[in-house]
């Protein structure tokens, strides 16, 4: 299988996009409703702040992808990212791996926080809404990675 640098975009892109789209909206007050509960954040009205937080835009997404995939293909070889994009369940699991990785690096941190402000401002929010939409996200990565990290269960190859 040969694929070229549009195709190998494409289909990182699209793999790490739909484990974006499975969100489901009840899950995620659930979750805000529960990390303000536990961090003291909202009070006693943990749901009523929960409500008010809108899911972050679409557009945000694509832009941390894209930025993903451009620095992956800036620091590792064509043929080494091909091999992960044969399509198989444990390659494409890799591949959000290496994406929420890469969004808990201290530049992407940053770049989070700034796009999130910035995000609430167009919403007409204040900043204590991004920062708590900030937080909210870094712990959730935090929580992913951590879950990643400890299955140590062999996978085997695809």
């Amino acid at each position: 299988m040969s694929m070229n640098k549009k195709q190998i975009r494409t289909h990182i892109f699209s793999t790490i996009m739909a484990k974006v789209e499975e969100q489901d909206e009840t899950k995620r007050q659930e979750a805000l409703n529960e990390f303000m509960a536990v961090t003291g954040t909202a009070g006693n009205a943990s749901e009523q702040v929960a409500s008010l937080i809108p899911p972050i835009m679409h557009d945000l997404y694509e832009k941390w992808i894209t930025m993903f995939i451009d620095r992956l293909m800036e620091t590792v070889p064509l043929k080494n990212i091909e091999l992960l994009c044969d399509g198989c369940d444990g390659n494409n699991g890799a591949l959000v791996l290496a994406y929420i990785m890469f969004l808990e690096s201290a530049r992407m941190e940053k770049q989070i926080d700034e796009d999130l402000r910035q995000h609430g401002m167009r919403g007409g929010a204040n900043d204590e809404l991004g920062d708590l939409a900030a937080n909210y996200i870094r712990a959730q990565m935090t929580k992913i990675a951590r879950q990643t990290n400890n299955d140590d269960e062999p996978k085997g190859h695809c």
